[in-house]
């Protein structure tokens, strides 16, 4: 549930605000909880920058996963300033906000890949990066007194679905900037090596796809439209019919319409008419990778789903992790397939690389901070053992500081690296 504040010159600047989701199986956290129990999504608390949204001079979101534009919706009204981002995150705010009352009252200003804005005293730079959604950005974030590199989500993707290959060049000219700090993903932290493309991963699909002779139903996060169309383009190599059930699938799909990103050739069946086709035409993606009750795979797990029901022989894929607190749901959920002599393939039991994953390993990490050559390393997006981890790299690659700390903290950056004790509940850079 990324929430970034960055203060300069009595101005404050906010890098995306998002929700994280709240499994009802995970032990309880540290979050406030509504009166009524667990809810389903959690925020940051907004407190601190709420009681002086006089200061705030604007909202700018990095990409359009939950976790970085979920919150915005409910918490916009707190802040009440002008929001910066690329079309297609622009596209997904807009039907978020669609049939509220905020769709007409929200400033949503929409900016270009590689455009630089001034908003207050900072002067914004968009840094196009490849991650798992399309139009993903990094920014440079200059004032008078210090640069920061905030790096969002992002990996080093030599063959991205979507948009441009990593360029290696555009990241190497930083360290001509002076860049004071470098915000950084940490969450792959742990792991050795390099990630592993997005096209590395649609050949590994098309091969399982290809061999299976039953119905296919493939189940992922909505967000990843490259995913998307490479089984779109699947389902057209192996002679099946692709169709969707969710509607944050076909949600997905008409945003990636509406800004260009669906290539005009693929089609998409109807799903209301997929049931009736014969077992070896059928390739579906479906909605509840991590088991959520709801999602069109529970029901297709419980047989109850009115569109489409699966018999034995029949193979569901797992293109995605399991994400931390969901072990159970998804486990009660491969159960109730396997009961049914339905074929489940998870991405942990295959060497094929299924699913992939949006954020740099440690390999990439390392040549980052060396390309780039901050003062300071500020690790984020991650548990204590990533940020550590990412501090650690940073530290190996020739950073001569690290900085890391727990939610809330806040760090003055220049001119004098420091935490500042005190602050708690959203977290805050200040550049003084």
């Amino acid at each position: 549930m990324n929430l970034n504040l960055y203060g300069h010159a009595g101005h404050w600047l906010m890098v995306d605000c998002g929700v994280t989701f709240n499994s009802p199986l995970a032990p309880q956290r540290n979050e406030q909880q509504p009166a009524g129990g667990q809810a389903e999504v959690l925020a940051a608390d907004p407190a601190f920058i709420s009681a002086q949204q006089q200061n705030l001079c604007g909202i700018v979101i990095t990409h359009a996963h939950e976790d970085h534009i979920g919150a915005l919706p409910q918490l916009w009204q707190r802040f009440n300033c002008p929001v910066y981002t690329t079309p297609f995150s622009a596209e997904i705010l807009r039907r978020k906000l669609a049939g509220s009352a905020l769709l007409g009252k929200m400033p949503i200003i929409e900016v270009q890949s590689g455009a630089t804005l001034n908003v207050g005293p900072f002067c914004l730079h968009w840094l196009a990066i490849t991650h798992s959604i399309p139009e993903p950005h990094a920014l440079l974030i200059k004032t008078a007194a210090g640069t920061v590199f905030h790096t969002a989500d992002w990996k080093m993707d030599a063959g991205p679905i979507t948009g441009r290959a990593f360029k290696q060049a555009v990241f190497k000219r930083l360290a001509q900037q002076n860049i004071t700090a470098m915000v950084c993903d940490s969450t792959n932290a742990l792991r050795e090596g390099f990630s592993v493309s997005e096209s590395d991963c649609a050949v590994a699909l098309h091969q399982v796809i290809k061999a299976a002779t039953g119905r296919v139903v493939v189940t992922g996060f909505s967000s990843n439209v490259g995913r998307l169309i490479s089984l779109a383009r699947i389902a057209a190599k192996t002679g099946r019919y692709l169709a969707l059930l969710g509607r944050s699938l076909n949600n997905m799909v008409g945003a990636a319409r509406a800004t260009g990103y669906w290539p005009d050739e693929l089609t998409l069946a109807d799903a209301g008419h997929i049931g009736y086709l014969p077992k070896e035409e059928v390739l579906v993606i479906a909605t509840g990778s991590q088991g959520e009750p709801r999602a069109a795979l529970s029901r297709l797990a419980d047989d109850n789903h009115p569109l489409l029901l699966l018999d034995q022989g029949d193979l569901v894929i797992f293109s995605s992790i399991i994400i931390p607190g969901n072990e159970m749901l998804i486990s009660r959920l491969v159960e109730k397939f396997n009961a049914r002599n339905i074929q489940t393939l998870q991405s942990h039991n295959t060497t094929l690389p299924i699913h992939v994953s949006g954020h740099p390993n440690r390999g990439e990490l390392d040549l980052l901070y060396r390309w780039v050559q901050p003062q300071i390393a500020v690790p984020v997006h991650g548990e204590a053992a990533h940020l550590a981890a990412n501090a650690g790299v940073a530290k190996a690659a020739g950073v001569p500081q690290q900085l890391t700390g727990l939610n809330g903290d806040l760090f003055v950056l220049a001119p004098t690296p420091r935490l500042w004790p005190g602050f708690a509940k959203t977290g805050r850079i200040a550049l003084a």
